[in-house]
């Protein structure tokens, strides 16, 4: 079951579908019934209430990275199963570990010994190299770049493009502009843009 019927969710039924694991792939959204298809998938109810626990994995497909991580977090505690979804492109160090509830989208790269909390989404095409750490629900858009040892606190999102350098730390709550380059610690939540980036609101 996939919660939200959005253009996200689309994409994520998509890497589910590929990985042959399921015997079936529905959707469920508070827009139903009004809303009763997401692509090439049903839209089946309002709430993964409606069915069995025993018999039922989830995954939420909400970008907000703080809705995604308590949506994820209630569902965990009914006793549903999280999935972990990555797309048959992706290239996973074995060596790297997958939050529960994680998206590694078509073309991404994880290095060697990084680690990624609950919820995140390595978007297409992004990269995280060796020894970094994403806290839980973070998301790196289409074409972010983590050099080795970073580390990106929990509800950050880091807009398409966006680079690091080596061995920089990003706390949590921060969004980083499309594009940007963060050469030095971030400290403090905010919007930050620019190379190099620069915060523009707290």
């Amino acid at each position: 079951v996939i919660i939200g019927a959005g253009g996200h969710g689309k994409v994520c039924a998509e890497i589910a579908s590929l990985a042959q694991i399921w015997d079936e792939i529905v959707f469920v959204d508070q827009k139903y019934p009004a809303l009763r298809q997401c692509s090439r998938w049903p839209v089946v109810g309002h709430h993964i209430d409606e069915f069995p626990v025993n018999e039922t994995d989830f995954f939420v497909a909400i970008g907000d990275n703080q809705t995604r991580f308590l949506i994820h977090n209630g569902c965990v505690a009914k006793g549903f199963k999280p999935a972990v979804l990555v797309h048959p492109s992706a290239i996973i160090s074995q060596h790297s570990t997958l939050g529960a509830g994680s998206l590694v989208c078509a073309g991404a790269i994880i290095g060697i010994d990084s680690v990624l909390g609950e919820c995140c989404i390595v978007n297409t095409g992004a990269s995280v190299d060796h020894d970094c750490e994403l806290e839980q629900s973070v998301h790196l858009s289409p074409g972010v770049h983590l050099a080795g040892e970073v580390t990106v606190g929990k509800f950050s999102w880091l807009g398409v493009g966006a680079v690091t350098k080596h061995s920089v730390s990003i706390c949590s709550n921060v969004i980083l502009g499309a594009g940007a380059a963060v050469v030095k610690d971030i400290h403090e939540p905010g919007v930050y843009i620019g190379i190099p980036s620069e915060q523009v609101k707290k």
